[in-house]
């Protein structure tokens, strides 16, 4: 067998493009003013933000005015939802809705609002991992300010029914914001039609470089600053812009947002293939729904291993993957995303999650599908828990 290197974590992040790269490096040294300086070096710049503004408007559907550059995704969802509570709470309005299974850019942030007298519902997922529009119409209140659910869950890749929930908030007058961080480039996006009031961008994710991001925030709505000092991106974020950065990321969303059907329809198959490929193996699950999936994301949950030591395997055949452990952290928690669908912890704990780009093709599928079953025969071999229930004839899934 031949050994492949196969980059199969792309929802964790992704090489900048060699099409992004050559529009960003003019901007190290050639292109290097501060855009605020009145001199032409200076104004060069600046003319080239104003034109990555726009770009960027145009692909998500907004007016450029409506586009604020941030640090990353983490950044965009703490603007955006401590913004709006801090906006709104005089007001009277102390109430925010999220989910159970959100990314914890969100989960924390809402967690730290809960702590400066926030009350915030958290919304179970069904055991597909999807949310019901329903739920989150019962739980608007006349004191709600806030709803704030991911467009597309970073680990299990489920699709949330996001224009109903828009339409929804839209209908009650609830401000709508939505991460969709793994859903850019995956998924259609129009912020308008969508009914979305926010929405958080991370560059890294569709082969931007790290450190740059986006939030889109609906005219109309007043955030207050995030940084103080200069009058950068309108006068809210203060700070030398990241010229470079922004133009890498608006040629890169032009770029992910330029044909998605195509994508859709190259990369479909072959996440079939690998789900279809890896259920063989005994006592395995999907986790999320079959359909509502982003195109390159399989996560399955595998019994009897641990997905340390799953990862660790598969990096030395040259596959890069990610898993349901939180393994990078330290921690042997199984993940809250996982056990939001009701999985037990020991099937909690070996979840793998493959995703992957433009770039995979049916070799690598193929390629997966021959080494993953040895290694889980081989670490089977090795687990007391396996073990005990082989002898036991337990199924856990």
């Amino acid at each position: 067998m031949e050994k492949r290197y196969i980059y199969a974590d792309h929802a964790a992040t992704t090489a900048v493009s060699d099409e992004v790269l050559k529009e960003m490096l003019p901007y190290f040294q050639e292109h290097f003013g501060n855009p605020s300086s009145i001199y032409s070096k200076g104004r060069e710049n600046e003319r080239a933000i104003i034109d990555a503004r726009a770009r960027v408007a145009k692909c998500l559907n907004a007016d450029p005015k409506e586009i604020y550059f941030t640090a990353g995704g983490s950044e965009s969802d703490n603007w955006a939802i401590k913004g709006t509570a801090d906006r709104l709470a005089a007001k009277g309005k102390k109430h925010i809705i999220t989910t159970v299974f959100e990314h914890h850019a969100v989960l924390h942030t809402c967690e730290f609002l809960e702590k400066h007298g926030f009350e915030v519902t958290y919304l179970p997922v069904s055991p597909e991992g999807l949310v019901n529009p329903e739920d989150v119409e019962n739980a608007i209140r006349e004191d709600t300010a806030l709803v704030t659910i991911m467009y597309a869950n970073n680990e299990i890749g489920t699709i949330q029914p996001i224009p109903e929930i828009g339409a929804i908030c839209k209908k009650h007058g609830v401000l709508f914001h939505t991460d969709a961080v793994q859903a850019v480039g995956n998924v259609p996006i129009d912020v308008k039609e969508q009914n979305i009031d926010m929405l958080s961008i991370s560059g890294h994710k569709f082969h931007a470089p790290k450190g740059i991001g986006i939030l889109y925030v609906r005219k109309g709505i007043l955030l207050p600053n995030l940084i103080h000092g200069g009058g950068q991106e309108s006068g809210k974020r203060a700070g030398t812009e990241n010229v470079a950065g922004i133009i890498g990321i608006a040629k890169a969303l032009e770029i992910a947002t330029a044909d998605i059907p195509a994508k859709i329809a190259k990369l479909t198959p072959l996440r079939d293939k690998l789900i279809d490929g890896i259920l063989k193996i005994d006592q395995t699950r999907l986790n999320g729904d079959r359909e509502k999936r982003l195109c390159g994301n399989v996560n399955i949950s595998i019994v009897g291993i641990e997905g340390e030591s799953l990862l660790l395997m598969l990096d030395y055949y040259g596959i890069q993957a990610s898993s349901g452990s939180a393994c990078t952290s330290g921690s042997l928690d199984p993940s809250h995303v996982l056990l939001s669908l009701g999985l037990v912890h020991e099937v909690a704990h070996g979840s793998l999650r493959l995703s992957f780009g433009e770039e995979f093709t049916e070799e690598d599928a193929d390629y997966i599908l021959e080494v993953l079953p040895q290694i889980v025969e081989k670490l089977r071999g090795m687990s007391p828990m396996w073990e005990t229930l082989t002898k036991q004839n337990k199924k856990l899934v």
